[in-house]
């Protein structure tokens, strides 16, 4: 038996998950301690629910997915809006350096995934689901690269086994962080170079100071929402428009190439005005319910078959990323206490996302002291230029001849 939803009732029920992921994250202090996304809780309890109904009644809920898409692309259209430029003055030369060294590691990342997945005789596919496509990339990455994997290549259970490594990836993140990095600073005796009290504070505030002091209103919400319709627009058309070429990128790197032209083009022409609150309260929006949306359709049951290999999959990545902190990031980013607070806030972001790369330093920081350079270049990568980044070296990966692209 299926129930069928149309696309505004499809919308009505991922709220309504939404809402019952704040309602458990309010109660229970392990999920608000480790940043497990709301969309996340709510829809895996949801998936657990439709489990349940299929598995001991037969029932079974089908959901029109129209909106999915839209909303994936304005979430990273979102990403490109928030991202000034200007910002990598402020970070650099470590900023630079520190994207060199993501570059590496999420080579070294996906690497570890194919390999893995090769000698266990998984498809290969799953090395990359569960390499950086999810755990440098998050949720959203994930369920972008899933859909195109299951829709191209027919991979069965790629939307489950994405899920289930970037939910595992944030809580792993988040616990190897805070003991890598301690365990650098006690065997080095490293201090901090910055004394008195550190503000946490967004990066780019500064940047964007010219508007955020105005409240969001009809006119500046309605501006940033005809961006992210552009972004969207134009995204989808050179997707297209590039289908054909040796070396394509998904459209939702189109759209945040766009946001990134449009942001960064305000600077030069004042008609071009982005309101960042609008943008993050528009690109928070969508990623949840994009996420929301992309957990309420799972099938846990079609990921029973992998839950051996994916301890082994997962555990790789972990020690993989425990030593590459400690004996790479740490040391190009020259072996000093910033650089050991950087190499918490990567393991945040190389294994979950950005706010718990942000939860790793600030248990750090109110340890050991203030690190005012990891919190100006960690947020910085991870919020505005990993994406990108990730997007080029998967691509690279999928030319490879394994994956018959």
């Amino acid at each position: 038996m299926t129930i069928d939803f149309d696309p505004v009732q499809t919308l009505g029920v991922a709220i309504m998950v939404l809402y019952s992921g704040m309602f458990i994250i309010s109660r229970v202090g392990f999920l608000r301690n480790n940043d497990i996304p709301i969309p996340v809780v709510g829809g895996l309890l949801f998936a657990l629910m439709t489990g349940i109904l299929f598995g001991q009644f037969g029932i079974r809920l089908g959901f029109d997915m129209a909106l999915r898409e839209p909303m994936m692309l304005a979430f990273f259209a979102s990403i490109g809006l928030g991202a000034d430029l200007r910002m990598l003055a402020r970070g650099g030369p470590q900023l630079l350096w520190f994207g060199f060294i993501c570059i590496g590691y999420l080579i070294v990342q996906n690497g570890l995934g194919l390999l893995t997945a090769l000698s266990l005789d998984l498809h290969p596919l799953v090395g990359l689901l569960s390499g950086s496509i999810t755990l440098s990339g998050g949720h959203g990455t994930g369920v972008a690269y899933a859909q195109r994997f299951s829709e191209v290549n027919n991979l069965a259970g790629a939307m489950e086994l994405a899920m289930a490594c970037a939910t595992f990836g944030l809580i792993l993140g988040g616990l190897i962080g805070g003991p890598v990095a301690g365990r650098l600073i006690r065997k080095h005796a490293l201090q901090p170079t910055h004394s008195g009290s550190k503000v946490h504070t967004d990066p780019t505030a500064e940047e964007n100071s010219d508007n955020n002091d105005e409240p969001i209103g009809m006119e500046n919400f309605l501006s940033t929402l005809f961006y992210i319709v552009l972004c969207l627009i134009g995204g989808t058309l050179l997707a297209s428009a590039m289908a054909d070429l040796p070396f394509t990128l998904p459209s939702f790197v189109w759209s945040l190439l766009i946001g990134v032209l449009i942001r960064n083009g305000s600077v030069f022409h004042t008609g071009l005005r982005v309101h960042a609150s609008c943008v993050r309260l528009i690109g928070h929006l969508s990623l949840s319910l994009f996420l929301a949306m992309a957990l309420m359709s799972l099938q846990l049951w079609s990921l029973l078959s992998l839950a051996g290999p994916l301890l082994i999959l997962l555990g790789i990545q972990l020690l993989g990323m425990m030593i590459f902190a400690t004996f790479v990031t740490f040391r190009l980013m020259g072996s000093h206490y910033d650089a050991a607070i950087i190499a918490g806030g990567h393991c945040g972001f190389g294994m979950g996302a950005t706010p718990t790369a942000f939860a790793n330093m600030e248990a750090l920081t109110r340890r050991f002291g203030p690190a005012p350079q990891a919190f100006l270049v960690v947020p910085l990568m991870g919020a505005f230029f990993i994406d990108l980044l990730n997007a080029l070296v998967i691509q690279g990966y999928l030319s490879l001849p394994v994956f018959g692209f």
